[in-house]
C-alpha cells in the first residue's frame, strides 16, 4: 500500500478485508479501474487480433479481485505493484488456458529462442536477423512473422506468473526454488541477473531502447512509437526480439548451471 493512500482509502480497505463490505469493494475496484485498463493496453498491442478484448478484460478484473483477496494491507507494500503483477498474471495463465497460440508456432519460437541463445553464446554478441535465419534455414521475412504472431509468447515465457501468494510474481523477480537461501539458489539468482544485464547491454540499439522506455519509463508501446516515429507493430517486433534474446540469456544460465 502506498504510504499516500487516503483516510478514505483505508477505510475501504479495512471495511473490505474484515467485513466484506460490498460498499469497500466496489469504492476499490472504482479506485483501481484505471490500472487495469493500464494493464490491457500494454497486453493488447502485444496479442493477435482474434483475442477479444472483453475477454482479456474479464481476465484482468479477475486478477485485481484476487489481489484484493490476497494482499496484505499490514506490510506497507504498494498496492499498485503488487496488483499489476497479480492482473498480469491472471491473464496470462487465462491466455495459457485456451491455448491461443498454435503448437506449430510454439514449436517455432522455441526454436528460435534456442538459436539465439546457441549464437550468442557462441559469439559473445548479439546476432543479426540474418544470422538466426541462415542458422534456422527459414528467411528473414519468416523469422519476424513468426516473432510477430508469438510477441505475447515471448513476454509469456519471461514474465510469467508465480502461483503463490507472495508480493513477487514475476521471475524475473523472484527464482522459486526448494533450495530458497541456500548458496545454490543465490548463486542462480545471481548468475541470472549478470546474464540478463549483460544480454541488455548487448541488445541492438533498436531494441535496448524499447526496453529501457517500456520497463524503466513504463511507456505503453503505442507512445513509444510515438517516441521512435515508427510503427506500433514494428515496436512490438523489437519488443518480442528483445525478449526472446533475454529468455535466450537466463537459459543459457539455466542450462549450465
Amino acid at each position: 500500500m502506498s504510504s499516500k493512500a487516503s483516510k478514505e482509502e483505508l477505510v475501504s480497505w479495512e471495511g473490505w478485508q474484515q467485513h466484506r463490505d460490498p460498499d469497500a469493494g466496489n469504492d476499490l475496484v472504482e479506485r483501481y479501474l484505471p490500472l487495469v485498463d493500464y494493464v490491457i493496453q500494454r497486453f493488447m498491442i502485444n496479442l493477435p487480433k482474434t483475442v477479444d478484448k472483453d475477454d482479456v478484460r474479464s481476465l484482468a478484473y479477475e486478477g485485481l479481485l484476487d489481489a484484493f483477496d490476497k494482499f496484505d494491507i499490514e506490510r506497507g507494500l504498494k498496492f499498485e505493484t503488487y496488483a499489476s503483477w497479480r492482473i498480469k498474471g491472471a491473464i496470462i495463465d487465462g491466455l495459457r488456458h485456451s491455448d491461443w497460440l498454435p503448437r506449430s508456432v510454439r514449436d517455432k519460437v522455441k526454436k528460435i529462442e534456442q538459436a539465439y541463445a546457441l549464437l550468442e553464446q557462441q559469439n559473445n554478441q548479439s546476432v543479426t536477423d540474418a544470422e538466426v535465419s541462415m542458422y534456422l534455414g527459414i528467411t528473414v521475412k519468416e523469422l519476424n512473422k513468426t516473432v510477430s504472431e508469438a510477441a505475447l509468447s515471448a513476454m509469456i515465457s519471461i514474465d510469467e506468473a508465480v502461483n503463490d501468494d507472495s508480493e513477487s510474481t514475476g521471475k524475473h523477480q523472484l527464482i522459486q526454488s526448494g533450495k530458497e537461501g541456500s548458496p545454490e539458489h543465490h548463486l542462480s539468482e545471481q548468475l541470472i541477473k549478470e546474464a540478463l544485464m549483460r544480454a541488455i547491454e548487448r541488445l541492438p540499439e533498436k531494441e535496448r531502447i524499447v526496453i529501457a522506455l517500456s520497463y524503466y519509463e513504463e511507456l505503453k508501446l503505442t507512445e513509444i512509437a510515438e517516441v521512435l516515429g515508427v510503427s506500433v507493430s514494428r515496436i512490438s517486433q523489437l519488443h518480442s526480439k528483445a525478449i526472446l534474446r533475454l529468455q535466450a540469456a537466463v537459459l543459457s544460465v539455466n542450462e549450465a548451471y
